[in-house]
Order: C-alpha cells, then structure tokens, then sequence
C-alpha cells in the first residue's frame, strides 16, 4: 500500500478523521510479532512486571508500583526526545495530528529499547488483551517474580483461568487492584485462583486510589496529589484543570515515556511536556467541533441519546453532547469500536455496552460490535460514518430502555399493591 494513502499529509481534516490512524493498517500479524517481542524484551529477568491499561489511570499505578521497587527509569533522556519531537513538530507543522495508536516508541526511536531497562517490567493491555498479556508473562518471566495486574476488568473469568492459574503457581505474589464494576462470580473466580484481588468503589476511586493505599511502601504527598488529579479526569469530575493535561499526556506520550515522567514529577508536569501538550491540543479542539457537528440525536424511550462518528477525543465529545442536551452520547470510531458515556440521569451506558459486545462503568463503557467481516465491512464502515455500528448500538439503547421501562412498571405495580393493601388494613381496623 502507497504509504501516502494513510498518511494525513494534506488531506482535510473532514476526510481523515474518518479513517483510522496509519496503525489500523499494520498487519495483526506483524504487530503481534513485534508486541510478543518486546513483550519478551521487558519481562525477562524482571523482579516484577505490571500489566495495566494504557490510560493515565493504569499507567500511574506502573510508576508508583517502579517507585516501590526503586524501578523508576531516568527521566532525562524521555525529556530530550519531547523536546526534539517538538522541534521536529515545528519543522514540519504536522506534529498535531499525532494519535495515541501512533505515538508509541517506535524500532526507530532513540528510547526503543526503554521497555526492557527497568527491573519492573510493564505490558500495556485493555480489558480484551488481559489473556493475552498474562500468557505473555507466563512465557517469559522468572519464577517467584511479583505480578501486578492494574485498571483492568475482565468480562469472564473463563478465558483469562488458564494463564492466571499457572501464574499462581510459578509467581510469589499476584496483585490485582482495580475500580471498575466486577461480576461477582468473576472476582470469587479470581480469588479463588490465588489473586489478591482489590476493587474500588467505581463512583469514589480511580484505580491509582487503590494502587495507592494497597501497596506497602511510604509513599510522599506527590503520588497522593497525582492519584487525586488521576481520579478528577478518570471519574470525570472536571474539578482540576491539571488533570486534563495528565489525560492528554499519557494519550499522546508512549507509556514507558508517561511513566517515567509523573514517576519524576508527579502532577507538576516539566515545561517541555506541557509544550508538547498545548501543541497537540490544536489538532484535538479541532477533531471535537467537527465530532461534535456530526452528531445526530435520536429520541429512545425516555432518552435523547446523541450518536457522533470519528477520530476525536471522545470523553470531551460526550461532554459537549451531554451540555448539548443529550442523556446519552455514543462516539462511533472509524477503527470499529464505539464509546458510551452518560449524564447523571443516565446509568445504563454498561448495560447497553454489554448486547454488542462491551463492557464497563454505568455511566462510561466501550464496545466493538462483531459485525466487521471483512476489509469491505471496514471500507462501508468508512463511507457511511459508521451506520452499522451506529444501528446495532441504537438497538441495544432500544433493548435497554424496554427493559427499564417493564422494571418501573413492575416496581410502580408492586408498590400500588402494597399500599391497597395497607389501606385495606386500615380499612379492618
């Protein structure tokens, strides 16, 4: 493929923000055999490794758990490469249209070989790459090593026991700390597997919270502001500006890069992060209005749920939408995989996640419905602002509202019964 044809290059942003980042073109293969590469490079003789998400909130439970082990790598050489990535951004005025998916340490880059220098190892996974992750760890750690698992929540328990039951038995100590909402019979599974196992309270705790207060070691004051700023952005509370700095850092940084910084500064980000930041943010304003202007608002049951499709920030997308006036907005990226994300009155983003193959919190959740066959399914996918994806999800919204409509009914019912009841008895007295 002529690399120009996924490259942003001059394209308006009105076409490539309908198609994926450069790296949704990367053979799985090839990437795979490149991730179980490094996977390898950062476990081997590791005394720890940490599998976490790829957020602020997963990678800030990676550098506190390096703090614990005196793991922390030398931030200096990550704050040269910012730099020299800023110049090269000013060059060549394209810096801004970085992704995430992008920005990732490269074979290239002069820190490549970061992954595998400290002595605790980190695997950055999602909820669905957990089995992935933990088989990884399995091939190539020591045994009696520790292993953390942090931010993440498996749908099942089924198809991570395989991996996380042999771990049990090789590793001196498995620790799981997490937030999100867990079935119960997945977390006694877990447990029951050897796993020390602590979940936050969703509506309270991020998990840098929980990471915090389980591990044994005397943390400062600075990893206590950083888990606060973490949880202002992660439960969206939007009460400290710091915050969104840290959310975009760690969307645009490489996590081994992100790590090493807050590890270093905590909250208090060095100016040429805070450079970096500000220069990217151009192209991110301008990704949301345009997300933002597509959005089509649907009236289901009871709710306005607003339906938007591109490459964009999604978090401040459903923002804008939920101020706009919608209950509920849904975010359609151009990859497959779809955001749901709630305002106060609504609490059933989880649930409407859970019929396409989704999960997570009643207000926040993700989804990548099985409806993508082929490159032709992508390419329709594409050219119609994700109609498919957008109809399934609206179904499950509809599925979702028949069923909390007959619950009220049925609570509504009950309730009447009760007090004919009760009046029947004063009647008798």
């Amino acid at each position: 493929m002529d690399d120009d044809l996924i490259e942003t290059g001059e394209a308006p942003r009105s076409r490539y923000t309908k198609l994926p980042g450069k790296g949704f073109f990367y053979p799985d293969s090839l990437d795979d055999e490149r991730a179980e590469r490094r996977a390898r490079e950062a476990i081997e003789g590791c005394e720890a490794v940490v599998i976490a998400d790829g957020d602020a909130d997963g990678l800030a439970c990676a550098a506190m758990i390096r703090e614990a082990y005196d793991a922390a790598l030398d931030v200096e050489p990550f704050e040269d490469a910012i730099a020299a990535r800023l110049a090269e951004d000013d060059e060549e005025s394209g810096g801004a249209e970085t992704d995430d998916a992008e920005s990732e340490e490269s074979d290239d880059d002069p820190l490549a070989d970061a992954h595998a220098e400290s002595p605790v190892g980190l695997l950055s996974a999602g909820p669905y790459s957990i089995d992935t992750a933990l088989e990884r760890v399995e091939a190539y750690a020591d045994d009696d090593i520790d292993l953390f698992v942090c931010d993440l929540c498996p749908d099942d328990y089924e198809w991570i026991a395989e991996p996380l039951e042999s771990l049990a038995t090789s590793t001196d100590s498995i620790r799981w700390f997490d937030h999100h909402q867990w079935d119960d019979a997945t977390a006694a599974a877990v447990r029951e597997a050897g796993v020390d196992l602590v979940v936050g309270d969703s509506d309270e705790e991020c998990t840098a919270d929980v990471t915090l207060r389980s591990l044994e070691y005397a943390f400062d004051d600075r990893w206590t502001e950083l888990a606060e700023v973490t949880r202002d952005h992660d439960l969206w509370l939007k009460e400290d500006p710091r915050s969104d700095d840290l959310a975009d850092y760690s969307y645009w940084a490489g996590a081994e890069e992100y790590a090493a910084v807050i590890g270093a500064y905590g909250v208090d980000l060095p100016e040429t992060v805070r450079s970096f930041v500000e220069d990217r943010r151009v192209e991110k304003e301008a990704r949301i209005d345009l997300a933002v202007d597509r959005a089509v608002t649907h009236e289901v049951g009871d709710w306005r749920v607003a339906v938007t499709y591109g490459r964009c920030s999604q978090n401040e997308v459903a923002e804008r939408l939920r101020e706009a006036g919608a209950d509920a907005a849904v975010i359609v990226k151009p990859a497959g995989s779809a955001s749901i994300r709630g305002s106060d009155d609504f609490r059933h983003a989880h649930e409407v996640a859970g019929r396409v193959n989704g999960g997570g919190h009643p207000q926040a959740a993700g989804c990548k419905p099985d409806i993508y066959d082929d490159m032709l399914d992508y390419a329709h996918h594409w050219s119609t602002e994700g109609q498919a994806c957008k109809r399934v999800i609206l179904a499950a919204f509809e599925a979702v509202a028949e069923e909390v409509s007959a619950e009220e009914s049925a609570a509504e019912e009950s309730a009447a019964e009760e007090s004919d009841g009760d009046d029947a008895g004063d009647a008798d007295e």
